[in-house]
């Protein structure tokens, strides 16, 4: 089996170069995806028989949510990737998802607090599952937190990747705490083993934010692996050409 291109995705130039290329692959339909998200959810999506308009802030929740897990498992990954095979690359990305994964947990979170407050009657609750998303948001606040701690990246590498790793567990317990426990949180009505419970015309808005939140997560990972390349790569000559023009 040729490897080769398996060898190419630890050299930065090469990685640098591809990013520049895929982002704006990603960003452009992204944000169309997102628009029409949140025109069909937001404008053309009937209220819900229960909650009223109340429903609507979930095309905002449900793929911040969905990404807070996602970009964690990405992040873990790559992680793992690096501290195997010492590949630098694969560290640098995972730095790079950090802060993207941070800031999608705590839009997570506050959305469903503000959801929570007319639905249950109070901004929080110690439920299992936000009690592991709160978790969750920890994690990575704990993950860029070693590593701006230790001044040398290489060891700032291996420690928070080791931290990645180890919270990879917490991922089963947010995504199924709503079966294992007695939760009042609401149960699956998209990603579940039978059919979706929505109907089509709140579902497909929905489906479509998840997939330009996706597209947006990896444009913005590209861009924030690029500096990060760069930062890490500051001193060879490859990176200084690339600043000077």
């Amino acid at each position: 089996m040729d490897w080769t291109w398996f060898h190419r995705l630890a050299s930065p130039p090469y990685i640098y170069r591809l990013a520049a290329t895929l982002t704006p692959w990603f960003a452009w339909p992204a944000g169309l995806l997102i628009a029409a998200g949140l025109y069909g959810g937001l404008v053309l999506a009937p209220p819900d028989y229960q909650q009223g308009d109340g429903f609507r802030i979930i095309y905002v929740h449900a793929p911040s949510a969905w990404l807070s897990l996602m970009i964690y498992s990405v992040m873990a990954t790559a992680a793992a990737v690096g501290l195997i095979w010492r590949m630098k690359v694969a560290h640098a990305a995972a730095a790079s998802c950090a802060g993207i994964g941070a800031w999608f947990t705590v839009v997570s979170l506050v959305t469903g607090m503000l959801w929570g407050k007319p639905m249950w009657g109070t901004y929080w609750v110690w439920d299992p599952r936000l009690t592991a998303q709160l978790i969750l948001l920890f994690l990575y606040l704990g993950y860029m937190g070693l590593r701006s701690g230790i001044e040398d990246t290489a060891r700032a590498d291996r420690a928070s990747a080791v931290l990645a790793i180890v919270g990879v567990v917490n991922i089963p317990i947010i995504r199924f705490s709503v079966e294992w426990w007695n939760s009042i949180h609401q149960a699956p009505s998209v990603m579940k083993m039978d059919r979706p419970s929505m109907p089509a015309e709140m579902l497909i808005p929905l489906l479509t934010m998840m997939v330009g939140f996706t597209l947006y997560f990896a444009a913005i990972m590209l861009v924030r692996l690029r500096a990060e390349i760069l930062r890490r790569e500051r001193s060879a000559s490859w990176a200084r050409e690339v600043v000077a023009s």
